[in-house]
C-alpha cells in the first residue's frame, strides 16, 4: 500500500525555489534578484505512517525560475530510516529519485531518523510519530454560492499533550492540493473541527466518494506544512514568508520528513 500523500509535489518544488529566491530580511528597499542565478538544492519529501507500507522518500533538485516545473530527480543516493528502537532499513531506488521502504513498519511514539548521502554530503532528519486521532464526524456544507462548499471533520483532542494536526482529502480517489493545519493551543482535550474547501474545479456529484485524512504530526512538520499552505494561497512573491520554515531536515536541504499517524473517513455524495 502506498502510503505517501502528494501534498502538490510541484507547490513543495515551487515553495523550494521560493526560499532559496526570497530567503532574504524583509525590507523596503527594492532588490533586484536574478531569477536564474539560484543554485539547485535537494528537496527531500519522505514520509513514515502507523499505515502498512512501504514507505516512500522523493528527492529532486529545485530549478531555475524560467525553466519548465520539471524536477530532476536525485539518483544513487543512499536513504537510511531507522527507529528509536533499532529498527534500521537501507531503502531502495524503485523509480529514479523515488526510494521505497520494503519492511520497515511505522509505530506510533517511535521516533524515526532519516539519513541521505548524496553528492558527498549528508542530510539527517528526526521525526517522532504522535499517536493516532480518530475522526468522530464528518461534515458537508454545501455553498450558497453556487461553489460545491466546504467539509468539516471533529473530532476529540487528546488532553494533556501537545498535538499538532493536518488534514486532507481525496476526492474519487485522487489527492486534492488543498490541506489544512491545526494545532490544540487554547483548545487541550477540546472537540476540534477543522475545514476543508472543495476546489473550485470539482463538481460533486451523486455517488462520488470522499475520503478525509487526518493525520496526527509532530510540531516542526505542522510549521512546514503552515507556511507553505501560506504561500500557495497567497499566490504571489510580495507577501511570502521572510524566512526558511522551521523544517525538520539538517544539512541545508529544503523539504521535510514526516512520521504520523493517520485516519480515514469515507463519505458517497447523496
Amino acid at each position: 500500500m502506498k502510503n505517501i500523500r502528494s501534498i502538490k509535489y510541484f507547490s513543495l518544488n515551487l515553495f523550494a525555489i521560493l526560499l532559496v529566491l526570497l530567503g532574504l530580511p524583509s525590507c523596503q528597499k527594492v532588490i533586484n534578484i536574478d531569477l536564474n542565478s539560484a543554485s539547485p538544492q535537494l528537496v527531500i519529501e519522505g514520509n513514515v505512517s502507523d499505515q502498512p507500507g512501504p514507505y516512500i522518500v522523493k528527492l529532486t533538485k529545485t530549478v531555475n525560475f524560467s525553466e519548465s516545473n520539471v524536477f530532476p530527480p536525485v539518483t544513487g543516493a543512499t536513504v537510511i530510516i531507522s527507529d528509536n528502537t533499532g529498527n534500521t532499513e537501507t531503502l531502495i531506488e524503485s523509480t529514479p529519485g523515488t526510494y521505497t521502504t520494503s519492511t520497515l513498519q511505522g509505530t506510533p511514539g517511535r521516533t524515526y531518523n532519516l539519513t541521505i548521502t548524496t553528492g558527498g554530503k549528508t542530510y539527517t532528519a528526526s521525526s517522532t510519530m504522535a499517536y493516532p486521532v480518530n475522526i468522530d464526524t464528518l461534515l458537508y456544507k454545501k455553498s450558497p454560492f453556487g461553489r460545491d462548499g466546504s467539509w468539516s471533520a471533529r473530532f476529540l483532542d487528546p488532553a494533556g499533550i501537545a498535538n499538532y494536526y493536518a488534514l486532507f482529502m481525496e476526492i474519487n480517489n485522487v489527492m486534492q492540493s488543498d490541506f489544512s493545519t491545526a494545532d490544540d493551543n487554547f483548545r487541550d482535550g477540546d472537540s476540534i473541527s477543522m475545514r476543508l474547501p472543495v476546489p473550485d474545479n470539482v463538481n460533486l456529484q451523486p455517488g462520488d466518494s470522499v475520503k478525509v485524512i487526518l493525520e496526527s504530526i509532530d510540531k516542526n512538520v505542522r510549521e512546514y506544512f503552515r507556511l507553505l499552505h501560506q504561500l500557495s494561497n497567497q499566490g504571489g512573491f510580495e507577501s511570502a514568508p521572510p524566512a526558511n520554515p522551521e523544517s525538520n531536515i539538517t544539512g541545508n536541504a529544503l523539504g521535510y520528513f514526516s512520521a504520523h499517524s493517520d485516519r480515514k473517513k469515507i463519505l458517497v455524495v447523496p
